[in-house]
């Protein structure tokens, strides 16, 4: 069991980046697929982006071309870097495996407003 531990969140402005970064306490390299979630209130916590131990990467169409997943596998990080923010990117923003495990961290929040 690897806890996850999420941080960057913040308030940004509609256009704007941010970067947010998950630790892990253990090896994250025994995960061959890691990804990036987010949930708002009241809906399902949905996946935003993958990346593979060799680093292969997907997006969701929401996302795709303004933000890029990266991993460390040396250092057992993951981070997010997310372009041309909208206000439908609000969240909490969570990391994971891909498939998931039950080890959910806090998340982190990331409100995109004016």
């Amino acid at each position: 069991q690897v806890p996850f531990v999420e941080s960057g969140g913040g308030l940004v402005q509609p256009g704007g980046s941010l970067r947010v970064s998950c630790a892990a306490s253990g090896s994250i390299s025994r995960f061959y697929n890691m990804g990036w979630y987010r949930q708002t209130p009241g809906k399902q916590r949905e996946l935003v982006a993958t990346i593979t131990r060799p680093g292969y990467t997907t997006y969701a169409d929401f996302v795709k071309g303004r933000f890029t997943i990266a991993r460390d596998n040396a250092k057992n990080t993951l981070s997010l870097q997310m372009n041309s923010l909208k206000s439908e990117d609000t969240a909490v923003y969570y990391c994971n495996a891909a498939p998931t495990t039950p080890n959910w961290g806090k998340g982190t929040l990331v409100t995109v407003s004016s």
